[in-house]
């Protein structure tokens, strides 16, 4: 068998694998909303912890951040410190203040928790979430299959429209069998993937090299910056570690906290995903930095620097492992993709259609599942629809989804779950301005040079939540909705 068919072997081993997951969690997901969007709330401690982690990360943790390792050297690094300081905060402070409230309240969703805690009737702060969740989770799965095309072009061969329908395709069959218990036990091994793959290859490439010393001494020849993990201006370095506030406001991420089955495991789910979070990111730093050596001239690279991960595996790798870490970087692809899927699907149907559009009637489980899966279908379409016709105003919003989300719905939650005082009018005007300024701030050209659009449009957002909350009625009987996150 020839190299490119062990490669191709082993890659649709995966695939595979992936797709009989779906099919096993589907008899569970068709019971009920709950179990559709988060698995009952009875998952596992590791499952959450992984989960948790690389549903947040994308493929640009493997292309973007090696990409950045290879250009700025280990200042690259501090691109990853902002997110995996703010997600052990959150598993330990944010997290089982959230999932108490939600089991008290039976909240399902990101806006199921917002309406519970400001008493929403009339569903306007529900509409006001559901709006901001689909203007960047939508584009963004989109840039998803997109690059999950690219990577098939790159990798086998394939046209780049027939990769994206073949990722479209494959994200789509396990999310629409499965739901969130397929979503979350395919993240989990994509999770496990991932940190093989991040440590194999930087580890094959200083064997080769000689090892780290030798490869570190060679970087300083070609720029002393490229040793230097402070070689960067103090803009850049606020820029990298803000980075981290777009953790609390992604709901796919917050998702995760909602579902675990005891939430008192969150602080046991913290360390194993902080060890993950770390391993995974020195490891695409360290395969930035050896491919820097390996590949000196960025021409070798085809001009880009985010193929230099897939690129150094085929060179390093034989070919069976090759394959499985481009399963790695579709892994990776994929653990977002899903779980943003399931996020916008929850956003339609169990915040507009059962809790606005049907208020106040008893709807059969089963057909509230049979919707979920029709608008997972009809939200893959749109996304695949727009990566065909506007790819440049897919990528644009890809650069502002994760700050919009975290301005948007960070900033927010924080006060909802920590500040009695926080009112409704105050929560909607956060909303807005979170997602406004992203936008603004990014589409601005004198501003987007000064700083990454997310830390203003953060502290933007929280500011405008608190003083509209000072200025309007004090919220009515908070205290039981604090002692319910309180519990032990």
């Amino acid at each position: 068998m020839s190299p490119g068919s062990l490669a191709a072997s082993a890659f649709i081993g995966y695939m595979v694998l992936v797709v009989v997951i779906g099919i096993y969690a589907t008899r569970f997901s068709s019971t009920g909303v709950s179990a559709f969007f988060v698995g009952g709330r009875r998952m596992g401690r590791f499952v959450v912890a992984l989960s948790a982690v690389v549903s947040g990360r994308s493929a640009w943790l493997l292309l973007g951040v090696t990409g950045m390792a290879y250009s700025r050297g280990p200042s690259a690094v501090w691109a990853v410190v902002g997110y995996i300081v703010a997600e052990l905060l959150l598993f330990i402070f944010y997290a089982p203040r959230l999932r108490r409230f939600s089991e008290a309240y039976d909240c399902v969703t990101v806006p199921d928790f917002f309406a519970a805690r400001f008493d929403d009737r009339r569903g306007v702060l529900r509409l006001v979430l559901v709006l901001v969740i689909l203007l960047f989770l939508v584009p963004y799965v989109s840039a998803q299959f997109v690059a999950g095309g690219k990577a098939f072009a790159a990798s086998f061969e394939l046209h780049p429209i027939a990769g994206v329908l073949v990722t479209a395709g494959i994200v789509l069959v396990y999310t629409l069998l499965g739901g969130f218990l397929a979503v979350s036990l395919t993240d989990t091994l994509q999770a496990l993937f991932m940190i093989v793959a991040l440590v194999v290859v930087p580890v094959a490439a200083f064997w080769q090299l000689g090892g780290l010393g030798a490869v570190l001494d060679q970087l300083a020849g070609f720029d002393p910056s490229l040793v230097d993990p402070l070689a960067l201006s103090a803009g850049a370095f606020i820029g990298f570690l803000g980075i981290g506030l777009g953790s609390p406001g992604n709901p796919h991420i917050l998702a995760r906290y909602i579902a675990i089955k005891d939430p008192d495991q969150l602080r046991w789910a913290a360390v194993v995903g902080t060890v993950w979070n770390v391993v995974m990111a020195w490891g695409a730093v360290f395969a930035g930095l050896a491919g820097r050596v390996w590949f000196p001239d960025l021409a070798q690279l085809g001009g880009d620097t985010e193929r230099l991960y897939p690129l150094l595996a085929g060179e390093l790798l034989h070919p069976v492992l090759f394959g499985l870490v481009i399963a790695s970087i579709f892994a990776a692809i994929m653990s977002t993709a899903d779980s943003q899927l399931l996020v916008a699907a929850s956003a339609v149907v169990r915040d507009v259609y059962e809790k606005v559009l049907m208020r106040g009637r008893e709807l059969p489980a089963r057909r509230l599942v049979l919707l979920s899966r029709t608008v997972v279908l009809v939200l893959v379409a749109l996304a695949l629809g727009l990566g065909f016709v506007g790819q440049e105003l897919v990528f644009w919003l890809v650069l502002t989804a994760w700050a919009g989300l975290g301005a948007a719905i960070g900033p927010t939650s924080i006060l909802a779950l920590t500040w009695r005082r926080t009112t409704l009018p105050g929560v909607v005007a956060g909303l807005v301005t979170g997602a406004g300024v992203t936008v603004v701030w990014n589409q601005t050209p004198a501003l987007d040079g000064l700083l990454y659009e997310l830390i203003p449009a953060f502290g933007l957002s929280l500011l405008v939540t608190i003083a509209v909350s000072l200025l309007t009625r004090p919220p009515e009987d908070v205290e039981r909705s604090f002692e319910v996150m309180r519990r032990l």
